[in-house]
Order: structure tokens, then C-alpha cells, then sequence
């Protein structure tokens, strides 16, 4: 049986049972494969030790894997005995679709395509808020929030705060600033992400949404805003990136709160 694996002498590999795989930094999907063909074997190197060195842990982008990669992927980490993963990008047609055991073992939110086994343990302090500019933009917000939540650190979402109507961000403000840390989340001309810029000395994270007509351009156009800001310093994401822009604010709580 082929194994994928990128170590000191490819007959000890070989010997390897499927346990002593699983046990490793990271995991050949070819060794749960009968038949691998070219089609059919992806080999994903799991990093179970990022968490040690970053103090964050690798995640499952979903989108776009093989089918058998991310069942195989789903049932290691359904597993009690091993660390805690999130999946993102897991859309609620695949997940539906998915045997009814690996279903029931997960956690998951069909707005956000995010789902878990189990959270990290939570921190006793430390809190975002994730400010979106409407609920369009819900899909997003919603990752930054579990992916915090995972993290174990509290959020606090404050949705449809649209600069269309400037009362709203202005009624919400004051609680805005209670937060750590402050996520923007925002499509069309992403004008909320320079106003709450003014309006919050906190760490503050933006990220631009694929959402509007025509010149919005998925997203470009929110992304060009953000980045062109006169309110200094924010640190702008990638289109839709709500788990990025929710590790940034991690790491920023982490550092704030290094003991709990």
C-alpha cells in the first residue's frame, strides 16, 4: 500500500500501521486509500503542532478538496482523543450529504460553513467585537465570531451598523469600545471600516465582502476602500477572510492576556 510520506527511509514508512500515522505531525490520506490513482490521492501534511509554536492550530479549508480527502479528514478529527480542529468553507450541501455519524459529531452553522468537534478552552478574558455594515454580510461576521469562539476568546457581533444610516453605528459605539479588539466587516465602498477607524482607539481589523452590484467588482472595490483609509492604522484582509482577520484579533488577545 503506497504511503505519502516525506521521511528518513521509505521502508520504515511502509511498516507504519495506520495508528502509528495517525500519531504523526501529520496524516497521509493515501494510507486510508485501497486503490490510490493520481485522481483519487491526496496526501495533506496535517500541522498538529502549529498551536505550540503560534498559539494558534491549523484549520480545514474546505472548499475545493476531494471529497474522500475531506470525509477522511472529518472522521480523524470526529475522534475524541484528537485536538480540537475547525473546519471552514464546509458548505451545508456537503455537509448535509455526509454520513449521518460524521453529521452528529460536529458542530456546525450552515451561515458561517464552519463546524467543530469541540472549542479550545475558553480564556477567561479577552473580547472582540465583530461590527458588520449589513446582514448581507452576515455569512462572514459569522465566521470571525466562531472562529473566536473556537479559540476560545468571546465575541460580540453588532450587525446592520451601515454607514447609510450613521445612528446606528453611532447608538452602538459605546459598547463597540468595551471590546479588546474591533473587526470590521463590511462590502459595497466598505466606508464603516474608516468610520469606526475614527471612532475606536482598540486594535482594529477589516475585512472586505464580496457583496454588491455591478462596480462593487466581488468585493475589489470594498478591498481598494479599506486599503486607500485615511483613518490610520487598520489592518485590511482579504476578500471574505473572516478567519483570517479573527486569528489577527487572537493573537492580539493573546498577547494582551498571555496568562489565561
Amino acid at each position: 500500500m503506497p504511503v505519502c510520506l516525506k521521511v528518513e527511509g521509505i521502508l520504515p514508512a511502509l511498516r507504519m500501521s495506520r495508528a502509528s500515522l495517525r500519531s504523526t505531525s501529520f496524516y497521509c490520506l493515501i494510507a486510508a486509500m485501497p486503490v490510490p490513482t493520481p485522481a483519487s490521492s491526496p496526501c495533506i501534511r496535517f500541522d498538529t503542532e502549529r498551536d505550540v509554536r503560534i498559539g494558534l492550530p491549523e484549520a480545514v479549508f474546505c472548499e475545493g478538496k476531494p471529497r474522500r480527502a475531506l470525509e477522511t479528514l472529518l472522521e480523524r478529527f470526529a475522534d475524541p482523543k484528537e485536538k480540537p480542529i475547525l473546519f471552514t468553507r464546509l458548505s451545508p450541501e456537503v455537509f448535509n450529504s455526509l454520513p449521518q455519524h460524521l453529521q452528529q459529531a460536529y458542530d456546525y452553522e450552515s451561515l458561517s460553513r464552519t463546524a467543530w468537534r469541540t472549542t479550545l478552552a475558553p480564556h477567561a478574558k479577552g473580547k472582540a467585537a465583530v461590527v458588520s455594515a449589513g446582514t448581507a454580510d452576515g455569512s462572514v461576521a459569522r465566521e470571525v465570531s466562531r472562529t473566536l469562539q473556537y479559540l476560545g476568546w468571546s465575541a460580540e457581533r453588532f450587525e446592520d451598523c451601515g454607514v447609510a444610516g450613521l445612528w446606528r453605528i453611532q447608538s452602538a459605539i459605546a459598547e463597540i469600545n468595551k471590546a479588546d479588539v474591533v473587526i470590521v466587516v463590511a462590502g459595497l465602498d466598505a466606508a464603516l471600516a474608516s468610520v469606526v477607524g475614527g471612532l475606536t482607539d482598540k486594535p482594529l481589523f477589516a475585512v472586505p465582502t464580496s457583496v454588491g452590484y455591478g462596480i462593487a467588482e466581488h468585493g475589489k472595490t470594498a478591498l481598494s476602500s479599506m486599503l486607500a483609509s485615511c483613518a490610520p492604522g487598520i489592518g485590511v484582509f482579504n476578500i471574505d477572510n473572516g478567519y483570517g482577520a479573527a486569528c489577527a484579533a487572537a493573537r492580539v488577545l493573546r498577547a494582551m492576556y498571555p496568562d489565561v
